[in-house]
């Protein structure tokens, strides 16, 4: 079950997203921009969703959506560790597919940090388009995006 997340749903979001990216500090150097992110403020502009669990409640998976003019902006997508490959993370996707043509949004876009290979893999894997590489002090951002058929 994707819904909007509520303000009693963020401190799951907080510990989903350390969970999710605790992997990805030593291999970047730092700890990536969505583990210190203001979860609140995301869910109170309404950009924040959550995958659950629909036995227990649990919060499995987040997303953030971002409209913008031209395009909807998965801000971050955050998967439990222990459960990629179930398909979550595609789920998410999808979502923010359906969600961008609700919008009326033609594409949906993203960036990743050059050293998250497996991000990039599934990207490629599920056919989005990289579209360009930015340096950002040391790190790397890797942008993609998936243009919508009408």
């Amino acid at each position: 079950m994707i819904r909007a997340a509520g303000a009693a749903d963020v401190d799951a979001i907080a510990g989903l997203i350390e969970r999710a990216y605790a992997r990805y500090v030593s291999r970047i150097g730092r700890r990536p921009a969505p583990m210190d992110a203001d979860h609140a403020g995301h869910v109170a502009r309404g950009e924040q969703f959550v995958l659950a669990d629909e036995a227990t409640g649990a919060v499995l998976g987040a997303v953030v959506l971002v409209p913008r003019a031209d395009h909807l902006y998965v801000d971050n997508l955050a998967v439990e560790p222990d459960r990629h490959g179930a398909g979550l993370g595609r789920a998410l996707l999808a979502f923010a597919d359906a969600e961008a043509r609700r919008r009326g949004l033609p594409e949906l876009r993203l960036h990743t940090n050059v050293k998250m290979t497996e991000n990039l893999a599934i990207y490629h894997h599920l056919g989005w388009e990289e579209t360009g590489r930015e340096q950002v002090g040391p790190y790397t951002r890797v942008a993609f995006r998936r243009c919508l058929a009408p």
